[in-house]
Parts: structure tokens; C-alpha cells; sequence
């Protein structure tokens, strides 16, 4: 059966060079790869390699089934869970040798008790505080116990505590180094208590590109690691700057006609063509991750390295492109969506800004109907 003519393109040698940049910069702090969410859409399992080689020492992931993932083909460098897996997998936790974070008591009492029953190695874990974004982790009262809790018992090792920012994108937030001080206080009683940690991480990408101070022992980057600034304001700074992205959508055209001055194109007819134009059909849509909000925000696409405009609504399998006077425009022509061609260039922020949300939506919403093609 042939290929669709739709696929994104990620680019392994720029995810080992952007983990490479990324581990130089922040040594002697050690890089972990978040590759949960399927590698931010890229392929968690070949960008987790890729960033392994490229000197990544952790990777993390959200959910105990990425993990279980990761394993099942051969990854076996330190993966850290996110968030407390849930009691009924910690077995599967153990089995997998992953690095569960804890924040509660009874999660502590879970692992334990997975450990005990399969008669492991003790189990390392990570407990997780809460300094302010309070989405999950103890409070510090709260961690004081849970990794005490963790002391106490002799199926589990305390191997790290961490946190996580809520405004690192956000040069010179006062919250980050509020949330910093939260921190270094726990640390200072668990310390006072002989507890403490042997490694403490709170780094995003964010602040691990520009907050030096909040680097710590390890940093997990994310979207810096897939070559995407974190926030639009950090797009052109330094070092964002020397990160490559990794991945490109690309398609072909499948269909072009020319349509008269004032007709207009896709549902609701929404803009009447200013000219007699040809427009070009192409066979990706909003099923496929292309935002609907593009085809009426002024989205744009590259063919024959020009800047093209959506001609009307992103429908679920297709786009119109209005090619203008450009009779040169051809079925089995590429199209670039994400990615450069020529010389120019259309970013996940690109896409971000025109609808209004953030890369990390853009990248993550690209459909499973997409294929991946590795170089």
C-alpha cells in the first residue's frame, strides 16, 4: 500500500546535538530527556536514544506505560516517572527498574510493598515538593515525611528531591527564586535531620537555558531538547538560539485548479480570493495537527521555498493554499508546514502565535495518522 503523501521528518543528529549543547551548558549538572508524551510527538524511543547519545544521563517520562515503553525496546538508562504512579502499578515500577517520584505516604507504602513481594534490590525514588505551582508534590511538611517515611523503610533508597518551576519562561519572574528558596530550605531541615538528598533537580528547559543558579544536579529539559524555545520571548536569545529543531511536517500537493477573483474556497467561504489565483489542495488537515484556527489566522506554508496563505478553514483531512498568479505549481509538489525549505522557515511558535497557544501544543497535537520518517 503506498504512503500517504503527508510525514513529519525528525532530524536525530539535531536532537544529539541540541542533548550535546544542552549537557555542555549546564555541567557539571547532569541533562535528563523528557521523552514523555511520545517525544513531545517525535518518537519517544528513537529521540531517547538519540539524546542519550548526544549525552543525556536520565530520561523522564509521565505515565508508568512509557516507561514500560522505553524498556521493552532495550532503553535501560535511568528513567525517572513524573508524577506518583498509581498503587496498583508500582509492581510493574519495580519490574521495570524505574524511579518512581513520590509525594504522598501511601505511595511510599505501595512501593515498599511492591519491592518486598517481589524480593527486588532496593528501589530507588525521587520525592517531589511542591514550592508553588501546585499541581502535585507535598508540601514541605508534607516531604519532610514522606522522605522519612522513605528512610524507613528498607526496601527503598532516598536518591533524590526535586521540584518544578510554574514562571521559569519568564525572565526575571521574582516566583522562580521564591520557589528556589523553598527549596534550599528543605533542603537545610532534611539536612539537620541527616537526610540529605543525594541529588536535587528543579531545572525545566527554561531554566536550565537561563537561570544558572536553579541548575542544581540535574536539569530535565524538554522542549529544548526537541530544538523549540519555551516561551515566544526566548525564541532569538541566546542559547536558544544554537538549538536546532528536530522536526518538520511536510506533504505534497494532491490537487490544483484555478479559481476565479471573488470565489472563495473550504467551509463557510469565509474569504473571497482577491484575484484569480491557482490553489493548491493539500492532504493533511486538523485530524493530522494542523490547528483549524490556522486557515482563518493568516497561517502560511511553504512551497517552492515561497510563503504560501492558507486560502480558507483547515478542514479534518485537507488545506487549500493560495498559490496566487504561481502557475507553476504542480501535484507531487513539497509542501512544508513545520520546517525549512529554502530559505525560509515556519516554526511551532509560528503556528503558536497565529492561534493562539504555546509549541509545546503544536508539537504534542501532531495526529497518529502522521507517519515519522527518521534521518
Amino acid at each position: 500500500m503506498a504512503d500517504r503523501p503527508a510525514w513529519a521528518e525528525v532530524d536525530l543528529g539535531a536532537i544529539r546535538d541540541n542533548a550535546a549543547l544542552l549537557a555542555g551548558l549546564v555541567a557539571p549538572a547532569r541533562l535528563c530527556a523528557v521523552v514523555k508524551a511520545g517525544g513531545y510527538g517525535h518518537g519517544s524511543v528513537p529521540v531517547a536514544r538519540a539524546a542519550l547519545e548526544g549525552g543525556a544521563t536520565w530520561l523522564a517520562v509521565a505515565l508508568v506505560e512509557e516507561g514500560a515503553d522505553l524498556r521493552s525496546h532495550d532503553v535501560d538508562a535511568p528513567v525517572l516517572l513524573l508524577s506518583e504512579p498509581p498503587v496498583e502499578a508500582m509492581d510493574e515500577v519495580v519490574a521495570l527498574r524505574l524511579t518512581p517520584t513520590l509525594y504522598t505516604e501511601q505511595g511510599v507504602e505501595a512501593a515498599a510493598k511492591a519491592v518486598a513481594v517481589t524480593g527486588a534490590a532496593p528501589l530507588a525514588v525521587h520525592v517531589k515538593v511542591d514550592t508553588g505551582m501546585h499541581r502535585v508534590g507535598a508540601s514541605a511538611d508534607g516531604a519532610l515525611a514522606v522522605v522519612q517515611a522513605v528512610a524507613d523503610r528498607p526496601e527503598l533508597t532516598f536518591g533524590g528531591l526535586w521540584t518544578h518551576f510554574a514562571v521559569a519562561d519568564e525572565a526575571d519572574h521574582p516566583f522562580t527564586d521564591l520557589q528556589c528558596d523553598r527549596l534550599e530550605a528543605l533542603v537545610a531541615r532534611l539536612e539537620g535531620l541527616g537526610l540529605r538528598p543525594p541529588m536535587v533537580h528543579a531545572a525545566n528547559s527554561a531554566a536550565a537555558l537561563g537561570s544558572p543558579a536553579a541548575r542544581r544536579d540535574l536539569v530535565r529539559c524538554g522542549i529544548a531538547l526537541y530544538g523549540v524555545a519555551p516561551s515566544l520571548a526566548q525564541v532569538a536569545a541566546p542559547p536558544v538560539v544554537d538549538l536546532r529543531p528536530a522536526l518538520s511536517l511536510r506533504a505534497r500537493v494532491s490537487f490544483v485548479k484555478r479559481v476565479g477573483a471573488g470565489e472563495a474556497v473550504s467551509y463557510g467561504l469565509r474569504r473571497p480570493l482577491a484575484r484569480p489565483s491557482t490553489v493548491a489542495t493539500v492532504p493533511v488537515g486538523y485530524a493530522d495537527g494542523v490547528p483549524w484556527r490556522l486557515g482563518v489566522s493568516g497561517g502560511e506554508v511553504l512551497i517552492g521555498g515561497r510563503r504560501r496563505p492558507l486560502a480558507g478553514s483547515v478542514t479534518m483531512d485537507q488545506i487549500l493554499v493560495d498559490c496566487g498568479d504561481d502557475d507553476g505549481v504542480l501535484p507531487g509538489d513539497e509542501v512544508v508546514l513545520l520546517g525549512r525549505q529554502g530559505a525560509e522557515q515556519v516554526t511551532a511558535w509560528d503556528w503558536a502565535s497565529r492561534v493562539g497557544t504555546i509549541a509545546y501544543e503544536i508539537l504534542c497535537g501532531i495526529g497518529p495518522r502522521v507517519r515519522k520518517v527518521y534521518v
